[in-house]
């Protein structure tokens, strides 16, 4: 199998623009599309645990968009997540999002639980806070939820981009940095992907036009029977 090729944050952006104007994809198709990946990413690697619940934390933007999806189809695969949403979008597509998750009985919380808290009552934590248009620093708003992801023992899933992190350079070298046991790369990895040391690394977003992946040798692999998701690299 030929190399992913990882992109740098200007194709990452060109790439999502094409999708939106010359293969006329709604931002809400992608969001459902990168959302189900997650929750099929994390469904397949980790069981859910009828004691302890996952949190989603989820960002203003459109990779929080992805994890209001993905908490959203995980109540559908057994689990029992649970949303932090510091900064929420007023937007009707992120409205509806969040409407939705509460028709399907998702809680939301106000507050990042503490690290203890964290490693007590969660079995699992999707990061979905910043993706690849994300430039440090990161907000004062955000920055108490970062410090406990990056000490937490509880598995971090990161959607994308592991969020503080620089899409091209990867973790800051100034402040803690989450590490992540899966990063789920959606369309292709970033060149931050590279950086990352985690368990799991998986590919999603199984919609790609062959001529866009052509366009940017994409190099995607084939992905196997009918799922949404391919392991790039696992380690025990």
């Amino acid at each position: 199998m030929s190399t992913v090729r990882h992109l740098n944050q200007d194709e990452a952006t060109n790439v999502d623009v094409e999708l939106f104007t010359d293969y006329q994809f709604s931002v809400d198709q992608l969001m459902e599309l990168a959302g189900l990946s997650c929750a099929h990413a994390i469904a397949q690697t980790y069981q859910p645990n009828g004691q302890k619940r996952v949190l989603v934390c989820c960002g203003p933007g459109n990779n929080g968009g992805d994890g209001l999806v993905c908490a959203r189809h995980l109540t559908l695969l057994g689990f029992t997540p649970v949303i932090l949403y510091p900064k929420p979008t007023d937007k009707p597509l992120y409205n509806n999002l969040v409407k939705q998750c509460q028709m399907y009985g998702v809680a939301f919380i106000d507050a990042m639980p503490d690290a203890d808290s964290l490693n007590r009552d969660y079995s699992l934590v999707v990061d979905a806070l910043f993706g690849f248009s994300f430039k440090p620093p990161v907000r004062p708003l955000f920055a108490p939820v970062l410090d406990t992801l990056s000490k937490t023992s509880v598995p971090v899933v990161s959607v994308d981009i592991p969020s503080g992190w620089h899409v091209e350079a990867g973790p800051p070298t100034d402040a803690p940095a989450i590490a992540p046991d899966m990063l789920i790369s959606l369309t292709a990895p970033k060149l931050c992907a590279a950086h990352f040391k985690g368990r799991y690394h998986i590919l999603g977003g199984r919609f790609v036009p062959p001529q866009l992946s052509a366009k940017y040798q994409l190099n995607l692999p084939d992905y196997p029977g009918t799922s949404q998701t391919i392991v790039l690299s696992s380690r025990p």
